[in-house]
């Protein structure tokens, strides 16, 4: 062998052994044992990650780097590929070591303010301003987007306690008095919905008292469709995914993160079993094997409420149950996109995927997958036992059915809506909300929450209902109707929305990360460049992977539109 070959080969065995040693920090046995004792006896899966990020992050309120190593060790995972998951969500607080490896200690207590458009026209910025001189060093005050409370603003969450219609004091006397947890409402348990003819339904489905056919035909016949923005028809859904090879495998959007929407958070304190049984049904009817319930970070009660009374149908099921597995979110509106959330019940960043192929054929773990809003299953058990032409009897200026209205703002009794489909703002405002609040004038409103546009006062005779709105720049999405009088701007409106799609974008596309970067830098200054804006727009729109992306211009092309004396 040539004598120069000789110390290449050499180099090259030296670079192997260097390969083949553990890569990244070397695990702390400390660490690895007070991790150990979190996870106990759960199975190591990487998709378990975020849960076990959400056991580290609880009891030590925050995640440590010895920790996310000994995570990583125990979950056989490269520690990037934990700390990449780790820094993604805005719920998990990642510790910063100095330059000599020390650990800062954690903040005593996290008070996260809502900041969203309902939340700052009711005081929020007064709060934000006030609470950290009033509650001193040790308690970390910071700005939050939407946490689903839209009708309670402004919302302050101390730690996971949250705090309605808050107020500076409200605030201090809930930290001083260590109240930072919430508790599930007074909502209807197993036992009082079983009393109610609860499961019912299901037990027929189960007995062959019905058949899918006819169920599913039901379903279509109803024309309900997916109420969590996208309005899919759910039978059509759900003939779909049936239609494909088994195991199939169900998810559930509850991650409803979209700014000025709360229907869900309310009708699950209310009635869970009801939306369980639709769900179970649905299972039934499509055959999934296994239920993947994806609830937002933000919903602590409602994850207490959900575990206990999942547990007891567990323990007494009215009928043979597929395997249901409630997931954790972590603060990341992008995993209300389908695709993003499935990534994330996997375990990972909770990044949009291209497509196709779609998830009803590629879904959760390469396995075809029913993805619903919790709301659209809410309604299914109602749907069979009245039938579909009871919820087609419903519904004004044309159109058919009944939609949930999320209504905050300037309105006398901002709530939960369940109005017809097809009403107009102005009759949603007077007939449902009590009117306008005192000492306020109508002069617009969102639709469709954050990403559905901002439409003036003089156009209140719209129908409120799919497929209405597109014609005006507009969509309805999830019904979250945002309520502006004559002492707002949409001007100012449509920078809240555009501080919000910039903070959750996930960053993965380009149009997307700095466009939305981009606009809020335009849409800052007091005269808008509307030229420029209409190209960033329309660049956003056309190559955005997902519908952030896509719908991020919606407020301020809507602005231009329609306020053009605000802009110009």
């Amino acid at each position: 062998m040539n004598e120069t070959v000789i110390p290449l080969v050499k180099l090259a065995a030296s670079k192997q052994r260097k390969r083949e040693a553990p890569k990244g920090r070397t695990v702390d046995p400390a660490a690895l044992a007070e991790v150990q004792a979190l996870v106990g006896d759960r199975p190591l899966r990487h998709d378990l990650l975020i849960e076990y990020l959400h056991l580290i992050n609880d009891r030590y309120r925050q995640l440590s780097a010895p920790h996310l190593a000994a995570l990583a060790r125990l979950l056989g995972l490269a520690q990037t590929e934990v700390y990449e998951v780790a820094t993604f969500y805005h719920h998990f607080e990642v510790a910063k070591e100095d330059r000599n490896g020390v650990v800062p200690s954690p903040a005593a207590l996290i008070v996260r303010v809502c900041d969203g458009l309902s939340c700052e026209m009711a005081g929020a910025k007064e709060l934000l301003t006030r609470l950290p001189e009033l509650l001193g060093g040790q308690v970390r005050v910071i700005a939050a987007p939407c946490v689903g409370r839209c009708e309670q603003a402004p919302v302050a969450v101390v730690h996971q306690k949250p705090i309605a219609r808050a107020t500076p004091a409200a605030v201090r006397d809930a930290v001083t008095s260590g109240q930072t947890l919430d508790e599930p409402g007074d909502a209807i348990d197993f036992d009082e919905y079983r009393q109610q003819g609860g499961y019912d339904t299901l037990r027929d489905c189960i007995e062959h008292k019905r058949d899918v056919e006819s169920v599913i035909k039901t379903m279509e016949d109803s024309g309900l469709r997916g109420l969590g923005g996208a309005g899919f028809p759910a039978g059509r859904k759900w003939r779909i995914v049936r239609g494909e090879a088994a195991p199939r495998l169900m998810a559930v959007n509850i991650d409803e993160g979209e700014p000025g929407t709360f229907k869900d958070r309310v009708y699950l304190e209310r009635d869970p079993h009801r939306f369980l049984e639709g769900m179970l049904i649905a299972a039934w009817a499509v055959g999934i094997s296994a239920i993947y319930i994806y609830l937002r970070d933000e919903y602590h009660g409602c994850r207490a409420l959900l575990e206990a009374e999942l547990a007891k149908l567990k323990e007494n099921p009215p009928a043979p149950l597929p395997k249901i597995e409630l997931r954790r979110g972590a603060g990341a509106y992008i995993c209300g996109e389908e695709s993003a959330m499935i990534e994330s019940i996997e375990g990972k960043r909770g990044m949009p995927r291209l497509r196709p192929p779609y998830v009803a054929q590629v879904g959760l773990f390469g396995r075809p997958t029913l993805e619903h809003n919790f709301e659209t299953l809410y309604w299914v058990r109602e749907l069979l036992e009245k039938g579909a032409s009871a919820f087609a009897s419903h519904g004004r200026h044309g159109r058919k059915g009944l939609r949930s209205f999320s209504v905050s703002g300037r309105v006398k009794e901002p709530g939960v809506k369940l109005a017809p489909a097809g009403i107009t703002v102005r009759e949603l405002i007077e007939e449902y909300c009590g009117g306008m609040q005192e000492g306020h004038a109508f002069y617009g409103y969102l639709p469709g929450g954050a990403s559905g546009g901002i439409l003036p006062a003089s156009m209140d005779d719209i129908p409120l209902d799919f497929d209405t709105l597109q014609p005006y720049g507009c969509f309805i999405g999830s019904a979250a109707v945002i309520v502006l009088s004559d002492q707002d701007t949409a001007k100012a409106a449509a920078r809240n929305m555009m501080r919000f799609f910039e903070h959750e974008s996930c960053g993965q596309c380009t149009p997307c990360r700095v466009g939305t970067a981009k606009a809020n830098t335009l849409i800052a200054a007091e005269r808008w460049d509307a030229p420029l804006l209409a190209e960033l727009s329309q660049v956003m729109r056309d190559s955005s992977i997902c519908g952030l992306g896509q719908a991020a211009p919606n407020p301020m092309d809507c602005v231009i539109k329609y306020f053009p004396d605000e802009v110009i």
